[in-house]
């Protein structure tokens, strides 16, 4: 939590003396100011909130960018500084945030420290020597070049800055945080780079009216997104729907499959799984009992850890027949297939499920010392059964969650007495 006070601690600064030294000097350039700060405001406004968003608000962040890059309007050299870009971005930031306050959606804390941060790295690197007229003699293509590079540097300091507030916020590792925000630079991150750049080109050349003429494909763009992400919500929901048929069907407990999927994701989260491969894991998860559905004689409580090694491959292959057939990622029957081998020649995502499921249903209903000797059990099979490395995390894991609820640690383990159902994946 040190670094995340850091974090808003120096955003409040730079937007409280920003906002002194605008006030002391007055608004220059007004116009630019009230266009760019309704830009920024609409943008904001339009921003959706998904925890799988790596850019909540795309209009408003190339808006952003492309004013702290702004050395002309209409061949008229701009007057504006480094304080003032940081000002207007925050006003019209929070304008734009008012309705996300006051519905308490999403992250704006967290949104709004970035915003002011990356937005005052970018008028910092550029304004003051612009003013000075070190760029005076830079034109054509070197200009174009200049704009893009300290772009691409924003971008960089801004994954940095996400990746850090997504580790305090969550305790997932920092690596791998930061190599998906620095791959979702080459996706949306691209886009809002080179709108912002020639948005900040264009009003140089022809004045304030390139605005809505460039910024209309980047809005076309977040309303493509909207949908998408609506979509894969949809998608979502069909397989958790179809991973409740086993519920349904008396063949699993109540909640088993959110529960083995939720803590799967966690542990996929702490080995430091990419977000395309915690996906696939997620849905494997919720379908890895699927096959139990084909079975002539359930077994009893669902529970498919203490079968023999045999029966469970038959069951596995079974649950992976029916996943192809629901026209899921191929993946997916891929992990629901393989769960049931032994560890040396499993994929990651497998040896996840089987170790969860493992846990989850050894410590389902054994009291109140079943999950730490449901964890012991599975530390002993990690010669064969269980893989070690999947194991530890998994140990890793229930210590947060029992961390964060305020317990004291038991025994050599460092764990409590985490409930089986610890989370719930909504």
């Amino acid at each position: 939590m040190t670094v995340l006070r850091l974090i808003h601690g120096t955003a409040a600064l730079v937007a409280a003396g920003s906002l002194a030294l605008t006030l002391g000097t007055g608004l220059a350039d007004r116009g630019d100011a009230l266009a760019f700060g309704v830009l920024i405001a609409v943008g904001e406004l339009a921003r959706w909130n998904d925890a799988q968003a790596r850019q909540a608000a795309p209009l408003g962040a190339a808006g952003s960018l492309s004013y702290a890059l702004l050395g002309a309007d209409d061949g008229r050299p701009s007057q504006h500084d480094a304080a003032q870009v940081v000002t207007v971005v925050l006003v019209a930031a929070l304008l734009g945030a008012v309705p996300h306050i006051w519905s308490g959606r999403g992250a704006t804390g967290d949104h709004l420290a970035r915003r002011v941060l990356t937005v005052g790295f970018a008028a910092v690197c550029f304004q003051p020597l612009y003013n000075a007229g070190v760029f005076a003699s830079w034109s054509g293509p070197a200009y174009a070049l200049l704009l893009l590079t300290l772009l691409a540097l924003t971008c960089l300091c801004g994954a940095v800055l996400a990746a850090a507030l997504a580790h305090c916020r969550t305790g997932w590792p920092f690596g791998p945080l930061l190599r998906e925000e620095l791959r979702g630079l080459l996706g949306i991150g691209s886009a809002v780079v080179a709108t912002g750049a020639v948005m900040a080109l264009a009003v140089a050349v022809v004045g304030l009216w390139a605005l809505p003429v460039f910024c209309l494909p980047l809005l076309l763009v977040q309303l493509s997104l909207h949908r998408y992400a609506a979509v894969r919500a949809t998608y979502r929901q069909t397989i958790a729907s179809l991973a409740r048929a086993t519920e349904i069907a008396g063949c699993t407990p109540a909640g088993h499959a959110r529960r083995v999927a939720a803590l799967s994701v966690a542990v996929g989260r702490d080995l430091g799984l990419t977000r395309p491969e915690l996906t696939v894991l997620e849905y494997a998860a919720l379908m890895h009992d699927i096959g139990q559905l084909s079975l002539v004689d359930p077994v009893p409580a669902g529970a498919t850890a203490g079968l023999p090694a045999a029966e469970q491959r038959r069951i596995a292959l079974l649950g992976g027949a029916v996943v192809r057939q629901t026209g899921v990622d191929p993946a997916v029957a891929v992990v629901v297939e393989r769960q049931a081998e032994s560890c040396p020649g499993q994929p990651v995502a497998a040896r996840i499920v089987r170790a969860v499921n493992a846990y989850e249903e050894k410590s389902r209903e054994a009291g109140p010392e079943g999950p730490l000797r449901a964890l012991e059990e599975l530390r002993l099979g990690t010669a064969g059964d269980y893989a070690p490395e999947v194991v530890e995390s998994l140990g890793r894991v229930l210590a947060q969650a029992q961390g964060a609820r305020g317990r004291m640690p038991v025994r050599r383990t460092g764990l409590s007495d985490p409930a089986p159902g610890w989370v719930t994946h909504g």
